[in-house]
């Protein structure tokens, strides 16, 4: 064979059209360019995603994230002048595999490709919010979203960005921050029995503090039952029940003694449980007492003030003493019997209904001791926020 001949043999091993990633001769380098470069590794999220062509213009992109063993297409779009396109989403997710395909075509309809790959980084800390109340529970009126990081939030206003609280019927919801660990949402006054109330974290990502990422992407509901609102008057020692305005009845009972009294303020209903266990040493009275049945006891604050069924004390006290170390007691009986006081209560009860002392000797609870934050005023709420407190 000829010199002539195996050149026009070799050239004809190649396909028509113009060399995959080029316009025009060879070695003038890709036209079309993708960011982050094809096979890096590591790209930080705040490294923009971008395919651009220096002439010609972006037939077509499309680009894959795999993530979780999950592919996903990233949304974008192509600019008016066809040379730059861009995802919607500017956030680059983490521990993910990017994959870009971009086809471009030039002024003589010669068209051009290119394939291109990257990881991102890898966060050795993440970080979860346990949320409250439950996935498609119904709640009182007075339920406090809140979420509980389990790590310290040090950026505040992206943690705070990517949660988004709704109702139906729209009312206007606020978050306040306690702390660097805990995030709460309320609206302004008791939430309308009926409402329908939609979270959702897109905290996947986030930077919650350096090098520390949030790992959820979630949407939960729960639907406002009726309204239901208990005043315990330590000094009367009675509990008058309302159910959507309405009274119910007054029930006898027995708060803190005079050394250990009970917290003014609204609290919520946080935990409801048929039977637990009641030690002083957890909450700091030394081995003062040990009941391990106590019955129908219901949880009004995390420091430990219960509203609960109360077998051991005499039934005398009960509407005319307070001898109690700073829950509020109900008549009961031992293993708890639905038609006692504490009983029918506690049947009657939600989480997220609303129980208020009054006239008590001491303080008002701490609007984060639990979900204390109706003792708080509107405007003392709002200030709360990282990104729009005022």
């Amino acid at each position: 064979m000829t010199w002539a001949g195996l050149l026009t043999a070799t050239a004809g091993c190649s396909p028509e059209g113009p060399l995959p990633g080029a316009f025009g001769p060879p070695g003038r380098g890709d036209v079309i360019q993708v960011s982050p470069h094809d096979g890096s590794k590591g790209v930080r999220p705040g490294e923009p995603l971008r395919v651009r062509v220096a002439e010609g213009r972006l037939e077509s992109v499309k680009a894959v994230v795999s993530q979780d063993a999950r592919e996903t297409p990233v949304p974008g779009r192509i600019s008016e002048d066809g040379r730059t396109w861009k995802p919607d989403d500017e956030r680059l997710a983490l521990a993910a595999k990017y994959t870009v395909d971009a086809v471009a075509v030039d002024g003589s309809g010669r068209r051009s490709a290119r394939h291109a790959t990257f990881a991102t980084h890898v966060p050795e800390e993440r970080f979860i919010g346990y949320v409250a109340p439950e996935d498609r529970s119904t709640v009182g009126t007075g339920m406090i979203i809140s979420l509980e990081f389990n790590r310290k939030i040090t950026r505040r206003a992206a943690v705070e960005r990517a949660v988004r609280v709704t109702a139906r019927p729209a009312v206007e919801i606020r978050p306040h921050w306690f702390g660097d660990t805990r995030l709460d949402f309320r609206p302004e006054d008791y939430w309308k029995p009926g409402t329908q109330v939609t979270v959702d974290l897109n905290l996947r990502d986030v930077e919650g503090a350096p090098g520390v990422y949030g790992l959820q992407r979630r949407t939960f509901t729960f639907t406002v039952g009726r309204s239901q609102v208990s005043v315990v008057d330590a000094s009367a020692h009675t509990m008058r029940v309302r159910r959507d305005g309405e009274l119910l009845t007054t029930v006898p009972v027995t708060a803190g003694a005079a050394k250990t009294p009970t917290y003014n303020g609204k609290m919520v209903i946080t935990e409801m449980l048929e039977v637990t266990r009641m030690n002083s040493r957890t909450v700091g009275f030394g081995g003062e007492y040990d009941i391990p049945d106590v019955p129908h006891a219901i949880r009004l604050t995390s420091s430990g003030t219960f509203l609960h069924g109360n077998y051991w004390a005499g039934s005398e006290v009960f509407g005319s003493d307070n001898v109690s170390h700073g829950c509020v007691g109900l008549r009961d009986v031992k293993g708890g019997s639905p038609d006692t006081p504490a009983g029918w209560f506690f049947d009657r009860s939600l989480i997220g209904d609303v129980v208020e002392v009054v006239n008590s000797k001491d303080r008002t609870v701490a609007p984060d001791n639990g979900l204390g934050g109706w003792n708080m005023n509107w405007k003392e709420w709002k200030a709360g926020s990282a990104v729009n407190g005022r």
